[in-house]
């Protein structure tokens, strides 16, 4: 008998009118692309702030054709060593692209590459370490003119 009555309670509670439940679950997979859409909007513009705080920090280096420069050994990360040197030169810059592209040439052996700009940074000698501006910490400004100097 309590399991007649209990199927008899569960039948009334179950909504019987389908246009009724239809029309409920329209809206609640209404609700659940706004809501979608709203998470998508912020984390768009989540990573417009982002990057725009990492373009900041980047800095724009200028190289020209003749200059000596280092190029980052890229292996390094798979093998690294303590001591090891993550710079390899010096190299000289035969060409520079538009877009960021520089053809370099080793010194020693004359072989050329095309390289990423970013995975470059000028080679100093010993004359021009003494004629750079140093800032409070000790990190590199800019070059000092013959007349500063």
């Amino acid at each position: 008998m309590e399991l007649a009555h209990r199927a008899h309670w569960a039948i009334k509670t179950v909504n019987a009118d389908y246009n009724e439940a239809g029309k409920i679950r329209k809206l609640q997979l209404s609700e659940i692309e706004e809501i979608r859409d709203e998470a998508y909007e912020c984390a768009s513009a989540y990573k417009d702030k982002l990057k725009k705080v990492h373009d900041a920090k980047l800095r724009k280096r200028t190289f020209e054709v003749g200059q000596k420069v280092w190029l980052y050994n890229s292996r390094l990360k798979l093998f690294a060593g303590k001591l090891k040197s993550k710079w390899m030169g010096p190299y000289v810059i035969t060409r520079v692209g538009k877009f960021g592209d520089i053809d370099i040439e080793d010194v020693s052996t004359n072989m050329k590459q095309t390289v990423n700009g970013h995975q470059l940074k000028p080679y100093l000698e010993g004359n021009d370490i003494k004629n750079l501006e140093l800032d409070k910490v000790g990190y590199i400004l800019r070059p000092l003119d013959e007349e500063e100097a």
